[in-house]
């Protein structure tokens, strides 16, 4: 081979991988472990080509299982570390690498040859342009060979660049199925073309064997061969297409990527897993993978992107096998400029290595070790060559060092669980731990020790008027405000809850108000629920306390809550946050919740049905999470503004993109007339600005634009009405048609604009729409915009030419992970309808089998083994006492309870007005709609009929209820009988049987024989046993596929951060809700928009706008009023005394940087504006548009404050207040200005309290108020309306006005009216606050506050009305006043109204007076009002009579009553003579069910149904109940009743316990027959060294182990199963026990633990009369705990046989027994010659039982070739041939279980030869045999002596039943029935009778059939015998003459007797004769005439007319 084309591990354009030249042999040898001088063992083995010089080697290594431990010496020196052999002969020795292991039985290693390369320059594993070998895998080791130009890698791919097929390509033919089998059997291997098994992979989860096992297959190493095969397989073919590939200059590309991008696509790529599955690579392409993993692990994806892109890692060939080679090849490198780039590579490893053991230690730390020490040795040789190694990399080896011994560490005490391999995610091995602040590390959820009493968070108020130290405290202060604000309530509140339960009881609990939490109690798991952001669940919560509570607008559990449950007091809980929030659904307790990813694997480990208290905290969790999450992240070093944020610099600078260009063109945003004239200028230039009234602002406005535009960080304050939002568009626009300012050339960056509400972000947006139509993207909450829709986040992904543009890596992704989601979502639903249906019904039996012993299967299907089961319902649902007749019982007991009634009475609300609740308006603030895929939403009410019908279905195949054959179309009576309300009463008591929690003890289950002897008390809690176990084994695979789904939604998250990534960085423009910038913190840190402009930024908390600015961000606009609403936290101690509710608008006017006020109010008449101004603000003026507003109508002013003096009262629920009195006096003043014709939009009612909302809503019908807004002040800032209605609420003694003193709330609460503003309150205990006491002097200035309220009469101007209360707005009940109206109408009647505003042309009016028009000639008047139409025809009902019937009906005027159905009872009698039951003009009934005593054809009589005595069918009859009581052949009398044993012909089984004393000492727990079975139970033989683990009636393997009885006196030198050689030691124990006495046992006995002196009662205690001597020594029977003195022992052990014979004399063979307890004796050492001797005896007994094996495997064999023929020909099913087939096939069969198929395979037999017979000519002896084989066929038939004797009776009745349908044909044929009617009635009677066939019957039928066979003919000739031979006399001719037609007619051929001609029968018209001694079809020789069996001229009669000549 030429050196200079060949390179280590290969090189482009040479042979890669050491393959030799044209001509060449490889010859594969096995590699093993061998001990190497000086060295380790096995660690590596390195072949040398002498050839070559030295230079270039060939690397193999047995690398897989050998720890870095194994490998020493592998640096300079190492001696013997590395083995080299020489090239022979001339050709180079090659050697296959070994492969991993193939998946669960899969090969481990190649074979050892391998294929020839038939290429000079091919390349190992099918390098790029090369051919190359197969070789070795497969799930059983099979080698493949390739052809002479394709190489297939190990996934069975044949690609260039070898790279696996991809979506379209090679596929598997379906998923791997392993383990349980759950998807169908063991698993197999899909195969390409040529045969190579593919996806044989190994898998890192071993325990949960069967769920993990079925884990692996699906996602084994990310491969989605499994779904491809599943949803359409496809082979891999010659000429199919190839899917997207993964090769060098795919991995080139990759490489030159960002890192989400490059971690996204490679842990979504399909051909991944197989290209690293690839070995022989080349340094290059090893080197270039390196790079490109590493580089996706330095994303910044999501951790689920990453954990999964380990995970495929960390069990391929790459990593196990080919990094260590290239390691190991590193230090053999001689090419110095390849040594100088291997730290890059060195550098790529390690960052590889470190996240593969942080993901998966458990299952990596082996391989993990061998590459840390490869890497070490790579490094040191390295170095010594002189290659420069950066000390960034040996730090990081140190690192990986600590990581790798800790996890070693914990491998070694057994602490590290491959189970959960992800223990190292929580570790952390930075240097820089230390040097952070406590913040970084603290988590986000409180730990269990906060909720200690003394625990106190360390806390830092925020410094208001002063400057920060640094940013570590900043950004520490504010996290541990913002933690304490979410955690505080919930760690008060759990403490608080911890000291209430500990002063009382539960009930006390559920009525107990806590101030910090809200508490749920019986909080149980109902069900998964899928979502798109992960698996939630739907929990169940007691409701009852809580009725008070009105969903639609309480804050509990609103969307996004954090809620903790607990099982155990809190000693541990699981987290988790409202997930969804259906008010229906919470009337009914039920809510939506996402548990954390911590607390999901608590609850995995949780038992089924764990009830919870759970606890909720108002804060909306996930706002906390981003931001918490965005300040441990945030670095400080880089922290945008810090200069002002921090350090409260004052002088603000200019941006920085302006320092570098500050020319501007505000042309864009001057008025029309100045357009023109506006040119460029400086902006740092003051004298350079343009005027204000270019602009169209006012001085301050124009003072705002300027200072937003030219300093980095701009604050401006609008007051109300200012026109802020008007400002801040100016701005905005200004600066977007000056992008090439601030944009970096060549890359896109958005501004960001912020809002803290919805609303607000849409009118911004809507603002900027109207000068920039495209590039606007909306993030947030629920819009109501419908020009913003277009611009959602939700609708622009969904856009065609969006998804046309997306990445393939992301549409690959999607496609893949929503099909998955898709499957696993109908997967968990389907586990989900299983454990509902357990609850909703009875399961079948057949779905509990397996839960069940196999005894009490048995036991329970006793019934149908008898044949005493009929199958009309479930047998399960009879042994619970679930049929028709235990209704009939139930009633009885329930009495005339009224349970099926439901209250359906109930009065109905009246509907009230829809208005935004609270609760809505929260959650539209809380749910990012953006997050939500259109593609999974789904109309719910069609979901939920789906699931509905789903539920059904799974009902029907799983449970046997009550009305499971409700859908037949005809019911039998039985059924018919079984109303609807009996079944509601059964399923009731079902469902409330099964939702009990008593389950029957698993000991006591082990002593139940038989099932139908239980009390029903038994037998459910019986049943709830098995359901358990069922339900247990459905809910571990539902934890299986929970864990699958999330997962999947996990990595669905990080793929759809990616693409919103993709929307924002195309964007111009980026709106978000301060909750959108939380949720989307991440991607913004991408986008880095450089200019950020918060709306509202005065009510934003400081955290969440520091976590929205990047890194890029040059300028910051901030737009707010702080003497508005401040920000709102969940603590006020936190807001008040800590300063969090100051926000960094405010805290930065404070701190004296510049800002500007807006000063002049666009929106309120001055009057209004007036109680602002000097109040509030110091100076606001008023613009002229506000000065010409309209006066309120009806009212004499337009401000004006209500006093009063009502008290308030406190809310039930909270803190929250409310006040009735001022609630009915805003809602009739609102009533009132709706009369004056205001619309109900023009109305807003504002409120200061939660409570007084909801009151207000209660009196506001939806009829009078729709349309009326009614909101909570603090919802309401920057909206506006003309009329505002403003209720204060608080009037209380305590003078107490709450929030009401605070200023801002107040300045909102006066600032949103236009036109008019209606104010009532307490304006005496208002006025203690100044504020308020400085309005009031304003108002009373003006007249406009007093104790009433003046209305003014439209109509009548001189009425006016003092309102004081709610009552007095009745004196203007319609708007005016109470004169009347007295208007006259169209119609001529009178305005019946009273004095009215609106409608005064009464346009509207209706006339309500009656009608006056006639409407037939009876003079009826019309019934309708005066403004209805008349009715065309008289509806007034009067008299008539029904012609049909004559009966009189109270029928419609306009009717004809002979169309009238008549309602009268029926008179008819029935033909039963009983009365009919429907209406008169109702067909009669055809069933009459009055209860009639029956005549049964049985004989027996019983009440039923009238109409069963006209039933003709037998099996319409009702079973007969009566008492069988017959006496078995045991001697018991029968338990059935006369039809359960088929009126005595097949009794049921004898019921009676057998309790006989089985061979093994237990006790027989079958019922009564003559043989016992062996017995069943476990095994009970054991010995010191080990137990039997066979059933007791199977033969023992004995123990061969050598005897372990011995002491320092004596020993045995037996095996533990024989008897003993020496005797029991007689001498004194020498130990002491404990209490420091001596034993009082025997040397080599085991110690007793009672003690003479200690335990002297119990040890003395006289029982063989030796017990009390002082020197007595004491043996202990380990089997039951006895101390007996060892001297009567011995004796008693030492009786002989005889001694213990049994009064007959009979011995018995058993073990001895405790003489105390009667205890078997087994286990005991120094009596084991005594216990052998009995084992052995018994083992004897047994085999006796079993049967001699030999003989019983010959029988077993004999019976198949039977079985066989019976199942081919239709007399056995395939079930019971198989289940035949199975006890022959069993390794313990026994001679029973032989006896038992014989005597079914010979009564099968029997019954298969009488048909035969009768060819099945009659339809009652099929149907008697069928019932017969059904007997028979039983699989739990034994065949006791009653059942042989029932059945050999049958089969005799049987038998004469053919033999009489024989001859009664034959008699019809020959037309002499006539002669024969006598016998044939004897003989029918006797056969057809009721009962068993008796030896009576038997000899009646034999004498009447003997008696029919002399009258005809058995010899189908229609002759009598002596006729025959006459006839054949006389016609003299030989034996073979005579012949039959095909009908039977006899004829006779002459000559040599050979048919020579053909003729016609005279008796039948058939061809007789033949041609050329051929007879015609159908005839024959007629034996029965001459006896000949052939015809006369042929051979073969020749040959036996000659038969006894000597023919030799």
């Amino acid at each position: 081979m030429n050196r200079d084309n060949q390179k280590l591990f290969g090189g482009r354009g040479g042979n890669r991988g050491g393959l030799q030249n044209r001509g060449s042999t490889f010859r594969g040898m096995s590699l093993g472990r061998r001990q190497v001088e000086g060295g380790s063992r096995g660690a590596l083995e390195v072949v040398e080509n002498e050839k070559r010089g030295g230079g270039d080697l060939w690397l193999e290594g047995v690398l897989r299982g050998i720890g870095r431990n194994n490998l020493m010496g592998l640096g300079d020196g190492g001696r013997g570390a590395v083995r080299k052999s020489g090239n022979q002969g001339g050709s180079e020795r090659q050697r296959h690498l070994p492969m991993p292991k193939a998946g669960v039985g899969g090969s481990q290693s190649c074979t050892a040859g391998s294929s020839y390369s038939r290429n000079s320059d091919s390349t190992l594993f099918g390098s790029r342009g090369a051919t190359g070998i197969g070789q070795c895998a497969g799930a059983e080791g099979r080698r493949h060979d390739s052809g002479e130009s394709q190489s297939h890698n190990r996934l069975g791919f044949t690609s260039r660049d070898s790279s696996p097929w991809g979506p379209q390509g090679a596929r598997g033919t379906g998923r791997h199925n392993g383990g349980s089998g759950r998807r169908g059997g063991n698993r197999e291997s899909s195969t390409s073309r040529d045969g190579v098994p593919m996806g044989c992979q190994d898998t890192d989860r071993k325990g949960h064997q069967r769920g993990r096992e079925r884990q692996d297959n699906r996602r084994r190493d990310g491969n989605d061969d499994w779904q491809r095969g599943k949803r359409g397989s496809s082979t891999s073919g010659g000429g199919g297409p190839r899917g997207p590939q993964l090769g060098f200059i795919s991995l080139q590309e990759l490489s030159e990527k960002e890192p989400s991008v490059v971690a996204l696509t490679l842990s979504s790529h399909p051909a991944l897993p197989g290209l690293l599955q690839q070995t022989g690579k080349s340094r290059e392409f090893v080197e270039l993978l390196c790079l490109v993993l590493s580089k996706a692990f330095n994303s910044r994806s999501n951790r689920v992107t990453l954990q999964r892109l380990a995970r495929i890692l960390k069990d391929s060939n790459f990593f196990r096998m080919t990094l260590p080679h290239y390691l190991a090849g590193m230090r053999l490198e001689s090419i110095p400029d390849h040594r100088t780039v291997f730290p890059q590579p060195l550098k790529n490893i390690v960052l590889i290595l470190k996240q593969v053991l942080s993901n998966f230690p458990a299952s990596s730390v082996e391989t993990g070790g061998l590459l840390l020490t490869l890497l070490q040795t790579s490094i040191d040789r390295l170095r010594t060559a002189g290659v420069n190694i950066a000390d960034e990399l040996m730090k990081n080896m140190g690192k990986l060092q600590a990581m790798v011994e800790h996890f070693e560490e914990k491998s070694r005490e057994g602490t590290l669980n491959p189970r959960r391999d992800n223990y190292g995610l929580e570790l952390n091995f930075s240097d820089e731990e230390d040097e952070q602040p406590a913040f970084r590390t603290t988590p986000i959820y409180p730990a269990a020790e906060e909720f200690s009493e003394d625990y106190r968070p360390f806390l830092r108020p925020n410094n208001t008027s002063k400057r920060y130290t640094n940013t570590l405290i900043y950004l520490d202060t504010h996290f541990r405000l913002m933690r304490e604000d979410l955690v505080r309530r919930l760690r008060e509140g759990i403490q608080q809850l911890h000291q209430v339960q500990t002063e009382a009881d539960n009930t006390d609990l559920k009525t107990k108000h806590f101030d910090d939490i809200l508490v749920y109690f019986d909080v149980k798991l109902e069900s998964p629920k899928c979502m798109l952001t992960g698996l939630a669940h739907v929990i169940q919560f007691d409701v009852q306390p809580l009725k008070f509570v009105r969903w639609e607008n309480s804050k509990r559990l609103l969307f996004g809550s954090l809620v903790c449950l607990s099982s155990d007091n809190f000693a541990s809980f699981l987290y988790a946050t409202v997930a969804d929030r259906n008010p229906k659904d919470l009337t009914k307790g039920k809510v939506t919740i996402m548990f954390t990813e911590d607390s999901r694997s608590k609850l995995a480990r949780m038992e089924d049905e764990q009830v919870f208290v759970m606890v909720e905290t108002p804060a909306y969790f996930e706002a906390y999470r981003y931001v918490l999450e965005g300040l441990q992240e945030q670095d400080e070093n880089n922290m945008p503004f810090q200069r002002y944020i921090v350090e409260c610099a004052t002088d603000v600078w200019a941006p920085a993109y302006l320092r570098r260009s500050d020319i501007y063109n505000l042309s864009s945003i001057a008025d029309d007339i100045y357009k023109a004239c506006i040119r460029p200028f400086h902006s740092l230039n003051d004298n350079a600005w343009p005027q204000k009234e270019v602009f169209s602002l006012d001085e301050s406005q124009m003072k705002a634009l300027q200072l937003a535009l030219t300093k980095e960080l701009a604050i401006i304050q609008g007051p109300p009405g200012t026109g802020k939002t008007h400002v801040g568009l100016k701005i905005a626009k200004a600066i977007l048609k000056n992008e090439d300012l601030w944009k970096d050339p060549g890359r896109n960056s958005p501004i960001l604009v912020v809002c803290y509400t919805n609303h607000a972000l849409d009118q911004f947006l809507e603002g900027i729409f109207k000068f920039m139509h495209s590039g606007i993207v909306r993030v947030g909450g629920r819009s109501n915009s419908e020009i913003l829709k277009p611009f959602n986040l939700r609708e622009l992904v969904t856009l065609p030419k969006f998804k046309q543009k997306r990445p393939s890596y992301l549409n690959q992704g999607f496609k893949d992970i929503r099909t998955e989601l898709n499957f696993l979502e109908d997967e968990i639903k389907n586990h989900t309808r299983k454990l509902q249906c357990t609850l909703m019904g009875v399961l079948n039996d057949r779905i509990l089998q397996k839960f069940m012993k196999e005894s009490h299967w048995a036991s329970l299907h006793k019934p149908i083994d008898l044949g005493m089961w009929f199958g009309k319902s479930s047998l399960l649902m009879e042994w619970l006492g679930l049929t028709p007749g235990s209704v009939q019982q139930m009633e009885t007991e329930d009495g005339n309870g009224n349970e099926d009634e439901e209250v359906t009475g109930m009065q109905q609300d009246e509907e009230v007005i829809e208005i935004a609740e609270e609760a809505e308006l929260i959650q539209a603030e809380r749910i990012v709609e953006d997050e939500i895929d259109l593609g999974r939403r789904k109309d719910p009410k069609k979901e939920r009929e789906m699931e509905e019908a789903a539920l059904k279905l799974m009902q029907r195949e799983m449970l046997a209820s009550v009305d499971q054959d409700d859908k037949t179309s005809e019911q039998t009576p039985e059924e018919w009988m079984f109303q609807s309300k009996q079944k509601k009463k059964l399923k009731r008591k079902v469902m409330k049987e099964v939702a009990k929690k008593t389950v029957m003890r698993e000991e006591q289950e082990q002593l139940i024989l038989d099932l139908w002897q239980l009390d029903m008390e038994a037998r459910w809690n019986l049943y709830r046993l098995w359901m358990k176990r069922y339900r247990a084994d459905i809910r571990d695979e539902l934890v299986i596929s929970q864990e699958l789904y999330q997962q999947e939604a996990d990595r669905y998250a990080e793929i759809k951060r990616q693409e919103t990534l993709l929307v924002l960085q195309n964007a111009k423009v980026i709106g978000m809700t301060t909750t959108g910038a939380a949720k989307y913190r991440k991607a913004l840190q991408e986008v880095q928009p450089h200019v950020v402009i918060v709306e509202e930024a005065a009510e934003v908390l400081e955290a969440h706008i520091v976590t929205a600015l990047s890194q890029e961000c040059q300028h910051l606009i901030l737009i707010g009023d702080h003497q508005q609403l401040r920000p709102s936290s969940t603590e006020y101690d936190l807001e008040k005394n800590y300063k969090m509710g100051v926000s960094m608008f405010e805290r930065l006017v404070n701190m004296g940087l510049p800002f500007v006020r807006l000063n002049q109010q666009h929106r309120m008449r001055p009057e209004i504006a007036s109680l602002l101004t000097p109040h509030i603000y110091e100076d606001l003026q008023n613009h002229p548009s506000v000065l010409n507003f309209d006066n309120i109508k009806g009212l004499k002013t337009n401000l004006f404050f209500v006093e009063h003096n009502q008290l308030e009262k406190q809310f039930k629920e909270g803190k929250s207040h409310q006040n009735q009195h001022e609630a009915t006096f805003v809602v009739a003043l609102c009533r009132y200005l709706l009369l004056q014709e205001y619309k109900p939009e023009q109305i807003t009612i504002l409120t200061t309290y939660t409570a007084q909302f909801q009151c207000l809503r209660k009196l506001m019908p939806a009829a009078q108020f729709s349309g009326v807004r009614v909101h909570v002040v603090d919802k309401y800032q920057g909206e506006e309306n003309d009329i505002i209605l403003l209720s204060l609420v608080r009037s209380n003694t305590q003078g107490r006005v709450g929030f009401l003193n605070i200023s801002n709330r107040v300045c909102v609460a006066l600032s949103r009216a236009k036109k008019g503003l209606y104010c009532i309150g307490n304006s005496e205990m208002l006025g203690q606050v100044q504020l308020w006491h400085n309005i009031f002097s304003t108002l009373k200035e003006k007249d406009q506050i007093g104790p009433s309220l003046t209305l003014c009469c439209p109509n009548h101007p001189e009425r006016k009305i003092q309102a004081f209360r709610a009552e007095d707005f009745k004196e203007a009940p319609e708007g005016g006043c109470t004169q009347p109206c007295e208007f006259r109408l169209d119609c001529g009647h009178v305005c019946a109204s009273v004095c009215h505003a609106y409608d005064k042309e009464h346009e509207q009016y209706k006339c309500l007076k009656d009608c006056t028009k006639i409407l037939c000639d009876l003079g009826h008047k019309c019934p309708q009002s005066c403004y209805q139409d008349c009715p065309e025809e008289c509806p007034i009902k009067i008299e008539k009579t029904i012609p049909m019937c004559g009966h009189k009906q109270m029928v419609p005027c306009f009717q004809d009553p002979s169309t009238f159905l008549c309602k009268m009872q029926c008179q008819k009698t029935l033909q039963c003579g009983h009365p009919c039951t429907s209406w008169c003009s109702m067909p009669c009934t055809s069933k009459c069910i009055v209860s009639v005593t029956l005549q049964l054809r049985c004989g027996h009589r019983q009440e039923g149904a009238c109409f069963y005595q006209t039933v003709d069918d037998v099996d319409d009859e009702p079973l007969c109940k009566t008492p069988c009581k017959q006496q078995l052949e045991c001697g018991h009398a029968c338990r059935g009743t006369c039809s359960r044993c088929y009126n005595g012909r097949f009794h049921l089984a004898c019921s009676y316990k057998c309790d006989r004393l089985l061979i093994c000492s237990h006790k027989c727990t079958g019922n009564c027959n003559r043989d016992c079975p062996p017995c069943q139970k476990p095994c009970e033989n054991c010995c010191v060294h080990s137990k039997c683990m066979k059933k007791c009636g199977e033969l023992c393997s004995p123990c061969n182990e050598p005897c372990a009885c011995q002491c320092p006196h004596q020993s045995c030198g037996k095996l533990c199963h024989e008897p003993c050689d020496r005797p029991p030691c007689t001498q004194p124990c020498a130990l002491t026990l404990d209490c420091g006495h001596p034993c009082i046992g025997l040397c080599g006995d085991k110690c007793p633990s009672e003690c003479r002196v200690c335990d002297e009662d119990k040890v003395t205690e006289i029982f063989f009369g030796t017990e009390d001597d002082p020197e007595a020594r004491f043996i202990r029977l380990e089997d039951c705990g006895h101390i007996i003195e060892h001297e009567s022992m011995d004796a008693y052990m030492s009786m002989d046989d005889d001694q213990q014979a049994d009064r007959e004399g009979q011995m018995a063979i058993k073990l001895k027994e405790c003489p105390k307890c009667r205890t078997p004796i087994r286990k005991n050492l120094r009596y084991g010659a005594h216990v052998n001797k009995s084992l052995a005896a018994i083992e004897m007994v047994k085999k006796k039982i079993n049967g001699d094996q030999v003989n019983v495997k010959k029988r077993s064999e004999e019976l198949k070739l039977p079985l066989m023929s019976l199942l081919q020909e239709g007399m056995l099913f395939e079930a019971q041939y198989l289940e035949m087939e199975r006890v022959l096939k069993s390794k313990q069969i026994t001679a029973l279980d032989i006896w038992v198929i014989e005597n079914k395979v010979n009564f099968i037999t029997r019954i298969q030869k009488l048909r035969k017979v009768v060819k099945d000519q009659v339809v009652d002896f099929r149907v008697m045999t069928d019932t017969f084989l059904s007997w028979v066929n039983n699989p739990f038939q034994k065949f006791t002596e009653q059942q042989l004797f029932d059945l050999q009776r049958e089969l005799q009745r049987l038998t004469l039943w053919a033999e009489f349908i024989v001859l009664s044909s034959k008699a019809a044929m020959l037309r002499k029935s006539n002669i024969i009617e006598t016998e044939k009635q004897i003989a029918d009677e006797g056969l057809k009778k009721h009962g068993q066939f008796t030896e009576r019957d038997q000899r009646a039928v034999t004498e009447a059939l003997g008696v029919m066979k002399q009258k005809v003919p058995v010899t189908g000739l229609g002759i009598s015998d002596e006729e025959r031979k006459m006839i054949v006399s006389a016609m003299n001719m030989r034996s073979g003459h005579w012949y039959k037609c095909p009908n039977g007619h006899v004829y006779l051929i002459t000559e040599c007797g050979g048919a020579m001609e053909a003729r016609r029968c005279p008796d039948c018209n058939a061809t007789i004769g033949g041609q050329s001694h051929r007879l015609a079809s159908g005839n024959a020789v007629a034996t029965e005439m001459d006896g000949a069996r052939h015809a006369a001229w042929s051979e073969a009669n020749n040959l036996l007319n000659f038969g006894n000549l000597n023919l030799d």
